[in-house]
């Protein structure tokens, strides 16, 4: 198995950039994408099981991996939902999986989403982790829209071993994640 591209490019343009970008030694201490972490919840399969089965599949045929079923920790009425109900599905990526999944993101699927200026550069938590919600799973070319009866979105999480989000934000920015340059502040009317 070939290694992947944005792997190679971390490795052999990346570090560099970051080393002399943050002025350290150390490749240890530089910020590096640990795992991507994508989820579906699917509430709608308290009322219909078909359509948990259908996330099971649009997550297997997106990320190469079979998805974990996320179950309901407590009892909510209001939402008909008891404990231990299937209410979700994610797929944690790491190693290669996860570097030819950000490839085909950042190169085929972000483009393809409609209306798209670019993602929020101020969605960190804090820690360095970066969240990204797509509104409908049909942006990836993998999928036949014909087989899905009911199109739903999805939450990608990029967790990185970064001390902060400027430095994790610097390294998606060098992977080519194309976040929007932030608007200039508007001038007051005299």
């Amino acid at each position: 198995m070939s290694i992947p591209r944005l792997q190679e490019k971390y490795k052999n343009e990346i570090i560099p950039v970051l080393k002399k970008k943050f002025s350290r030694d150390n490749l240890m201490s530089l910020p590096k994408l640990e795992k991507i972490v994508v989820n579906m919840g699917v509430g709608s399969s308290i009322a219909d099981k078909k359509y948990m089965e259908e996330a099971v599949d649009v997550l297997t045929n997106v990320t190469g991996q079979k998805p974990v079923i996320t179950k309901a920790r407590k009892s909510i009425a209001n939402f008909k939902l008891r404990e231990g109900m299937n209410i979700g599905c994610m797929v944690t990526l790491r190693g290669a999986r996860m570097y030819e999944f950000l490839d085909r993101l950042i190169s085929i699927v972000l483009p393809r989403v409609r209306d798209f200026q670019g993602l929020n550069p101020k969605s960190f938590d804090g820690r360095g982790n970066y969240n990204l919600g797509l509104t409908e799973f049909l942006v990836f070319p993998e999928l036949n829209p014909d087989k899905y009866a009911k199109s739903q979105g999805m939450n990608i999480t990029f967790v990185s071993h970064g001390i902060s989000d400027d430095e994790s934000r610097e390294l998606l920015r060098a992977f080519g994640m194309p976040f929007r340059a932030d608007a200039p502040p508007k001038r007051k009317k005299a």
